[in-house]
């Protein structure tokens, strides 16, 4: 091996690194949020509508940064991107250890949220850079995806044993403040590739949403809305719903989410069987069924069933974000790659704010968390119908064959 040839290896290695942990310490916070809830209820005396704030602000500031700063990937490049992003993030989560009011906090996580918009659509632009397919752009992504379950196993964690050592839940964005300031480090070191679009990157809200003049953005910034509302209703309310169950196993409801992270963690060995079997479009739709059936039968029989079948749809989850999401992606040309994550990015923000914050208010106006979802076994039908539309269709398989031959050097495969 040349001395070239090992520099860009270890550079590989060092930016793989880097943009994995980035997706941990992501994970880290706004997956813990449904262990979070439950205690600034208490603590601030709050109703399910406003501690719903807790979710919903941060996504909408992602949304925001994503819409309007994602061309920064394309025009300033993924480095400085990258940088800018984490000083943001790092800033806001260093800043809740002098947190007191609810109102501070919440200020906090929106700046958070810019700056993970900031640092993601560098981040996602830069798979596209170092990806030589279609298909490999999509196993990064699912390698991506296997630390970020790996960060909300760890979250919710770090908050059941600060809360059992009688600490405070705001030093788990401490930590994160600490694990940025070490990717901070990693980023100013790694030589990234050559942006692909530089000056000529346009900029601002309108070139983004025009994206969505493409049939083909519409329909998976549509998909990926869907998911994500189906994710979040677990990650942020299933807390709460399986708190009103009383029967011989509630001392299992504490562990319920756990559960689910490790299920969606482990679903990835199922995802991975099953993509090596069936193409991804026939994979994510066999697997979005599997998630409606355990909503649906979770609703049909009530928290007793839920506390069963509602982690059990981790399992299903898995592979289905980041493939939607690669997929989306790679229907276009790396020169906007920086443009399409941040749209992604956005409508995935959108979709994690505006969810939770309509199963908190329909909980709200109905006296019970039941009723959030129902809400959120409408949004799996949906997916479900679309993922089984695209699968019979074969429709995004023909602009990924093209976009294969103009942008990569491989050929296209599942």
């Amino acid at each position: 091996m040349t001395v070239h040839s090992r520099r860009a290896s270890r550079n590989f290695a060092i930016i793989r690194t880097l943009t994995c942990l980035m997706f941990l310490m992501f994970a880290m916070t706004s997956d813990a949020v449904g262990s979070v809830i439950p205690r600034i209820i208490s603590e601030f005396h709050l109703s399910m509508k406003a501690a719903s704030a807790f979710q919903y602000v941060p996504m909408a500031a992602m949304a925001v940064g994503a819409l309007l700063l994602g061309f920064l990937a394309d025009r300033l490049g993924r480095k400085h991107t990258i940088i800018i992003g984490l000083t943001l993030y790092g800033v806001g989560s260093a800043l809740f250890a002098l947190g007191s009011t609810f109102g501070q906090l919440v200020a906090l996580l929106a700046l958070g949220g810019v700056g993970i918009s900031v640092f993601k659509t560098g981040a996602l632009a830069l798979v596209g850079d170092v990806s030589t397919s279609t298909t490999q752009h999509t196993t990064l992504m699912n390698l991506l995806e296997g630390f970020f379950g790996i960060g909300s196993i760890i979250g919710p964690a770090i908050v059941a044993v600060l809360v059992t050592d009688g600490l405070s839940w705001k030093w788990l964005y401490v930590i994160a403040a600490g694990v940025c300031a070490l990717l901070v480090v990693l980023a100013l070191i790694a030589e990234y590739p050559d942006a692909h679009a530089g000056e000529q990157a346009a900029s601002g809200l309108w070139p983004t949403l025009a994206l969505l003049r493409d049939p083909y953005a519409l329909a998976f910034t549509c998909l990926i809305s869907l998911y994500v509302a189906v994710e979040v209703a677990i990650y942020v309310w299933m807390p709460t719903y399986l708190g009103i169950y009383h029967g011989a196993l509630i001392r299992l409801v504490p562990f319920a989410l756990t559960l689910f992270f490790i299920l969606r963690a482990a679903g990835r060995l199922l995802g991975a069987w099953i993509l090596r079997k069936l193409s991804w479009s026939a994979a994510l739709g066999f697997l979005s069924v599997g998630i409606l059936l355990c909503f649906a039968g979770s609703l049909a029989g009530g928290p007793a069933v839920g506390l069963v079948l509602l982690p059990l749809s981790g399992l299903f989850m898995s592979v289905i974000y980041p493939t939607i999401n690669s997929k989306g992606i790679s229907g276009f040309p790396k020169s906007e790659h920086g443009r399409v994550s941040g749209l992604l990015l956005a409508f995935t923000a959108i979709a994690a704010a505006l969810a939770p914050f309509a199963m908190g208010a329909l909980s709200d106006a109905y006296g019970s968390p039941k009723y959030g979802f129902v809400l959120a076994t409408g949004f799996a039908v949906l997916l479900a119908i679309g993922l089984v539309l695209n699968a019979l269709t074969g429709a995004s398989m023909r602009r990924l064959r093209a976009m294969e031959l103009s942008e990569y050097n491989d050929r296209i495969s599942g």
